[in-house]
């Protein structure tokens, strides 16, 4: 069943599987392009050794059932390799729910594939080339965070030549091309301590996972301020609440104004075939077009200029294009149902 489980998932393209108790049984779904889609029922015995074998496999403490746990391993399917990431969280019903994270370990999308906008790419590629600053990404769960940062240190590290060394819990997909670094607190490598130790290895771009807390924050400016160029993501609504919450982890307004070269908000939709109006597959009619793609909201120059005043409460006669806005111009080019915008702009 476990391996049943995995197989249908990834053949699904989901990006994770649930395991969750109910009052008389446990419900597996999976996450497929931020939609929670519903798979089966499975009776509670079941269940619990269907979890247990996942924690053993990830080398989890199987007896532990109290406590939330992580983990991870690796299977090979159809010669690729998947990194799966284990999470177990203790509920109400005194049973376990477990999350599984599934990681193609592909380590990146061609640049054309990116993004529904080309555009779009022009101008993260354009943020690339600056020497030094923070460039930050945000978006919910499944948005393509993950595949947009390899993506583009990957080119950094191909294309531009440039020294590039990450900071991740965990490492979700290698990349003979960067030096990547693994959070291992047991270890004594948090971010904070792991950010230290690689602003002492002469990188030229650094990726962190994740910003999290004020210390991680602190030393992602102090890296930007010293002459390399950051990138990562940060939890946040929309790009320009991610200048909010910089300030509320402490950073100084100054120290935002000289380090923040870009931010982007982004969601993965499906796309549609602009002439057929069917979902776009193997057998589309256009070759090039792509299933899914993100969309993106950039802030950059004069647009988050504006963002950061209005952070700062001051007034501004002008506005900048949101993410709606390129939402609804995919509708009126017809890559994007209704239904998928209306999704999206209900969330917003």
């Amino acid at each position: 069943m476990a391996d049943q489980l995995l197989k249908e998932a990834f053949q699904n393209g989901a990006s994770d599987i649930h395991v969750i108790p109910k009052s008389s049984e446990y419900f597996v779904q999976i996450r497929k392009v931020g939609t929670i889609l519903p798979q089966r029922k499975i009776p509670y015995e079941e269940g619990e050794r269907l979890i247990s074998h996942y924690k053993f496999k990830a080398s989890m403490d199987i007896g532990e059932r109290r406590k939330p746990q992580s983990g991870s391993y690796s299977i090979q399917y159809k010669h690729q390799t998947l990194s799966l990431r284990i999470s177990t969280l203790p509920t109400s019903h005194a049973k376990e729910s477990l999350v599984i994270r599934i990681l193609p370990q592909r380590t990146s999308v061609p640049l054309h594939q990116l993004s529904l906008y080309p555009s779009s790419v022009n101008k993260l590629l354009s943020l690339l080339l600056h020497a030094h600053g923070l460039l930050l990404f945000t978006g919910p769960t499944g948005s393509g965070k993950s595949t947009t940062l390899y993506t583009l240190v990957h080119y950094c590290s191909q294309y531009l030549k440039r020294n590039v060394i990450t900071l991740e819990d965990p490492v979700e997909k290698q990349d003979d091309g960067l030096l990547q670094v693994q959070v291992n607190e047991k270890a004594g490598i948090t971010y904070s301590t792991g950010l230290r130790a690689i602003l002492r290895h002469d990188p030229d771009i650094i990726m962190i996972g994740e910003i999290r807390d004020k210390e991680t924050a602190e030393i992602a400016v102090q890296a930007a301020l010293s002459g390399h160029l950051v990138l990562s993501t940060l939890h946040s609504r929309d790009a320009k609440g991610s200048i909010y919450r910089l300030l509320e982890l402490g950073i100084q307004w100054h120290e935002l104004q000289q380090t923040i070269v870009g931010v982007t908000a982004q969601r993965l939709v499906r796309l549609y075939c602009p002439i057929c109006g069917e979902e776009c597959n193997e057998n589309c009619i256009i070759d090039s077009i792509k299933k899914r793609a993100s969309v993106y909201e950039i802030l950059s120059g004069e647009n988050l200029a504006i963002a950061l005043k209005e952070a700062k409460g001051e007034e501004v006669s002008s506005r900048y294009k949101k993410i709606k806005d390129f939402l609804k111009k995919g509708v009126a080019l017809g890559f994007i149902s209704e239904k998928e915008y209306k999704k999206w702009i209900h969330e917003e």
